[in-house]
């Protein structure tokens, strides 16, 4: 029976973003990342940059014992430190809320069944669900270094700094918003395409969700 929800999280660097619309084509389904967020922002009130902003933010000390953080400091530049534009600890007594609300986006996107739900830690929002494949794409720190450095022009030293911070900012968010260090046994498929490519990625996770 094909698997009517398929969760796809990904580390930075690890081609995630070729395979998810792959895995949707594959099973002739729709796909969801951003909508979550227009969802939840919706069901609040407020700007989708907003609830977007309370989703990514990370912690206080994340943030200040973050290399990057630090450096833009120094330079006196705000934006070079990868602080929110707008100052979240105004919206502190609503950043529960929304954060409830972008769990109940995914929980309701799920409902509606035949989706590729990309990020946002869906495969915690969902847990266990029946009809729900929890699939977590990674590859080695090297593979991952190179892609960045290529994606964002950018030196050898500079990528290396940008995907340990994106593996900093994942483990923050998932502490914060679902107290838990994420592990392999969280998912149902793990893929490492440090020599698969997207396509041959997209082919396995398609045929785990139709098995």
């Amino acid at each position: 029976m094909t698997c009517t929800v398929v969760c796809l999280s990904a580390s930075d660097g690890a081609a995630g973003e070729d395979i998810a619309p792959l895995v949707a084509d594959r099973l002739g389904v729709r796909i969801v990342d951003e909508q979550v967020i227009v969802r939840a922002a919706a069901e609040a009130g407020v700007a989708a940059q907003v609830a977007a902003e309370v989703e990514q933010r990370r912690s206080l000390a994340a943030r200040l014992l973050d290399p990057l953080t630090l450096a833009g400091l120094a330079a006196g530049t705000s934006g070079l430190t990868g602080l929110p534009a707008i100052d979240l600890d105004d919206l502190a007594p609503s950043a529960d809320r929304l954060r409830a609300l972008i769990r109940g986006a995914i929980e309701e996107i799920a409902n509606e069944g035949d989706v590729v739900i990309v990020a946002h830690a869906a495969s915690f929002a969902l847990g266990a669900r029946p009809g729900t494949l929890r699939v977590f794409v990674t590859a080695s720190l090297e593979t991952r270094r190179q892609r960045v450095a290529r994606a964002r022009s950018v030196n050898d030293a500079d990528a290396e700094r940008l995907v340990a911070r994106g593996d900093r900012n994942r483990a923050d968010y998932l502490k914060r918003f679902y107290r838990v260090t994420e592990q392999p046994i969280h998912y149902d498929l793990v893929i490492n395409t440090d020599t698969l490519t997207a396509d041959e990625a997209a082919d396995l996770i398609a045929h785990a969700a139709r098995e």
